[in-house]
C-alpha cells in the first residue's frame, strides 16, 4: 500500500457520530479520572459521607447512597477503561509491528502474533526461551550498548532516508 493511500484512509477513518463521541469522551474521562484532583475529589466524597454517618444515624439509606454511587461509577468506568486499554494495546502492537517491519532480520510472521492461537503462541514462546538461553550462554547479559553506539545507529537511520 502506498503512503498516499494510507494517509487517505487515515483521513477517512476519522470517526464522527456516536463512535467519535465515545472516543473523545473516553480519552477525556481517562485523563481526568487519572489525575490527583479526581483522587482528591473521591477521597473528599468518602470523608463527607463518613462524617455524615452520625447525622443520618448510619441508616440503611445512608449506606445505600455510597454503595449505589460507587457501583454506578465502577460499572461505567469498566467500559471506559477497556476502551482505553484496547486503544493502548493497538498502539503498542503497531509500534512493535513497525520495528519488526523495519528490521530486515526480524521475522515478519510475528507482525500478526496477536492473531495466533494460544498453542501457537506457546510454541513461539518456547522457541524464544531456548534462543534466550543460548544467548545467555554466549554473551554477558550485564553488558549494555553505549550511548555512542545508539547515536551511531541513529545517524545511520537518518542517512539511510
Amino acid at each position: 500500500m502506498k503512503k498516499e493511500e494510507i494517509n487517505q484512509q487515515l483521513g477517512e477513518n476519522k470517526k464522527g457520530g456516536v463512535v467519535g463521541f465515545f472516543e473523545r469522551f473516553s480519552t477525556h474521562v481517562i485523563n481526568v479520572t487519572g489525575s490527583v484532583w479526581a483522587f482528591g475529589t473521591a477521597l473528599a466524597v468518602i470523608i463527607i459521607w463518613a462524617v455524615t454517618g452520625p447525622v443520618f444515624g448510619f441508616s440503611d439509606t445512608w449506606q445505600l447512597v455510597i454503595n449505589t454511587g460507587t457501583t454506578i461509577i465502577t460499572f461505567l468506568m469498566v467500559f471506559v477503561i477497556q476502551k482505553s486499554q484496547n486503544k493502548e494495546s493497538k498502539s503498542v502492537q503497531l509500534k512493535l509491528n513497525e520495528l519488526i517491519a523495519a528490521n530486515r532480520l526480524a521475522s515478519n510472521r510475528l507482525i500478526v502474533a496477536e492473531d495466533l492461537t494460544e498453542d501457537e503462541l506457546d510454541v513461539l514462546h518456547k522457541y524464544y526461551c531456548k534462543l534466550a538461553d543460548e544467548t545467555k550462554a554466549r554473551i554477558n547479559m550485564k553488558e549494555s550498548h553505549s550511548v555512542e553506539e545508539a547515536i551511531e545507529n541513529t545517524e545511520e537511520k537518518i542517512s539511510a532516508q
